[in-house]
């Protein structure tokens, strides 16, 4: 027989929250899909009872006791067909998760290549449009971050209703298709519009993309993967513009966004037979419908027993309450939870110094430095092996402090173990920040200022691995709606940053601008880091929807 962690092990987040996610239905029969007989067998039942009574569990497929099933024959409620199905995400192969894994972090990757690919190609394209307007400029690469604010709102808590995969497939080709638009614009209005519409397909991987890896890995198992996810919208946006800065000194500056749409398109392709579906819901809502299938066929169409979910208070869903409650929700969880209200304004200042790094670049590079689209670009790769290093030594790091601070609580996990590894990207961040600023400032070699944009980069992939798993650890089952809550404020801050950044630059320069940058991100980064790994857990246990793993 399975031990307690073992079985702990195989449930989804889903699973082990849904005591408090959602309310349990009647005791009434429990049943996998493969065998319909399995519905009308006590013995089946009991089986499963003694399963979960022996665990110590308290689960969504727990049978209260076989005269409350008689009571309520005419239902059957559709589980798992046992903590070791194959048909739970969390018993997938390992070959299995790895290539949904990958493909997810490929999703999530070209999106924000294309964000900050035509930074290089600016002029180009102020050039061609005549675009004196340094805002305009400006405008014309952020306004893909806007789209990032808006479409999670939305696009996350579809995925709660229709499945991760058909949200990531159906954006993706959208975003392929208006990015591919962006090439053919004929003014800068019509690259405007286009690139928010791109971006608002770009968006599904920052909302769903984390909430399919939680629900394939478990918590102590859960960190390579996710590492490599959040790695992908911050290193995109810094190849983006390696790539872009010789495509445009060497053709023009369409084809930095007809040579993203061929990847994306390849993306896609790949993604058709690499991702599956693994909302444990969408899933369990599909086995749901073989039975009924199977038992109207049976019945002649006279089936008059009520065949539902584990997550379903009846089978006859109210879809349009449905649907506005899960669109509310990320606001509601914006409006109630601590945790998504002081991480989201966090990683909303982390996130907008990247986009306000990623837009100065060329100008310290051009202006300071005088060089060329094709060898600014080059100065990107110090940004990115910093993201790179730092990511491939936190991806080791965060299971392994997790386990070994899990091995001290008894063997119980909490999502503030995922908090020791973020707390030097609180330091390196700032120190980064100065070691840049005053090298532009002071005309020093180039090297120190790529000196200092590595440790930006290293401080910034520590800061948001460890705090984008903390919220999905956290929220579980609502993981898309925390993440979509978290990145609103991020991305209008990605938005808004490298608007502002040309006029404070010119009036305070390099150095003094990081300066108040550095100071802020550390008052800010330390202590938030800090009190969440001390109070965390006590914000929690005030929460409607946080939870645990």
């Amino acid at each position: 027989m399975a031990s307690p962690d073992a079985l702990n092990e195989k449930t989804t987040p889903e699973q082990a929250s849904v005591d408090t996610a959602v309310p349990l239905p009647s005791p009434v029969e429990t049943t996998g899909t493969d065998e319909l007989a399995d519905t009308r067998s006590n013995s089946s039942r009991t089986v499963n009872m003694e399963k979960n009574d022996r665990s110590g569990e308290s689960g969504p497929e727990k049978v209260a006791s076989k005269d409350d099933d008689a009571q309520d024959e005419n239902v059957i409620v559709v589980g798992w067909d046992s903590p070791d199905d194959p048909e739970n995400p969390r018993n997938w192969t390992l070959k299995r998760k790895w290539a949904a894994a990958l493909t997810v972090s490929a999703f999530t990757f070209i999106s924000p290549v294309a964000s900050s690919m035509i930074a290089p190609a600016a002029g180009q394209i102020a050039r061609d449009f005549r675009i004196t307007n340094d805002f305009t400029i400006n405008l014309t690469i952020s306004i893909f971050v806007l789209a990032y604010a808006f479409g999670p709102l939305v696009l996350g808590p579809l995925c709660e209703i229709f499945g991760r995969v058909p949200i990531l497939r159906g954006c993706n080709l959208f975003f392929t298709a208006w990015n591919l638009g962006c090439g053919f614009a004929q003014n800068e209005k019509q690259l405007i519009a286009f690139r928010f519409l791109s971006g608002l397909g770009g968006s599904a991987p920052l909302a769903a993309g984390g909430a399919v890896l939680g629900d394939m890995f478990a918590p102590e198992e859960r960190g390579k993967s996710l590492a490599l996810y959040s790695l992908a919208p911050l290193l995109g946006p810094t190849v983006g513009p390696i790539a872009g800065g010789w495509i445009a000194e060497r053709s023009t500056w369409r084809w930095v966004f007809w040579s993203t749409s061929i990847v994306a398109g390849a993306v896609q392709a790949v993604g058709f037979f690499t991702l599956r579906e693994s909302f444990a819901p969408v899933l369990l809502e599909r086995k749901a419908k073989k039975i009924r299938a199977k038992l109207d066929e049976e019945s002649g169409g006279s089936n008059v027993k009520e065949v539902r979910t584990i997550y379903q208070k009846t089978a006859k869903r109210n879809y349009g309450h449905f649907f506005f409650v899960s669109i509310c929700r990320p606001f509601v969880l914006w409006a109630q939870e601590p945790i998504v209200q002081l991480l989201g304004v966090y990683l909303a200042f982390i996130y907008g110094i990247i986009y306000l790094v990623l837009t100065t670049i060329p100008e310290i590079y051009t202006n300071v430095y005088h060089e060329t689209p094709g060898f600014v670009g080059l100065h990107y790769i110090s940004l990115g092996l910093g993201l790179w290093v730092f990511s491939q030594i936190n991806s080791r790091m965060l299971d392994v402090v997790y386990r070994k601070l899990m091995a001290r609580n008894g063997g119980a996990g909490e999502p503030e173990y995922r908090l020791p590894t973020t707390f030097p990207g609180t330091i390196l961040f700032p120190i980064g920040l100065l070691i840049a600023g005053w090298g532009a400032q002071e005309h020093t070699h180039w090297i120190v200022p790529d000196i200092g944009f590595f440790f930006v980069g290293a401080g910034m992939v520590l800061t948001f691995q460890g705090m984008q798993i903390y919220v999905i650890d956290a929220f579980s089952i609502y993981a898309a709606s925390a993440l979509a809550a978290v990145s609103f404020l991020r991305s209008i801050a990605g938005f808004g940053f490298p608007l502002f950044a040309p006029a404070m630059y010119n009036a305070l320069g390099y150095g003094v601008g990081n300066t108040i940058l550095a100071a802020v991100a550390f008052v800010i980064g330390v202590p938030a880091v800090l009190g969440f790994y001390k109070y965390g857990k006590k914000i929690r246990s005030m929460s409607r929807h946080a939870g645990g793993n």
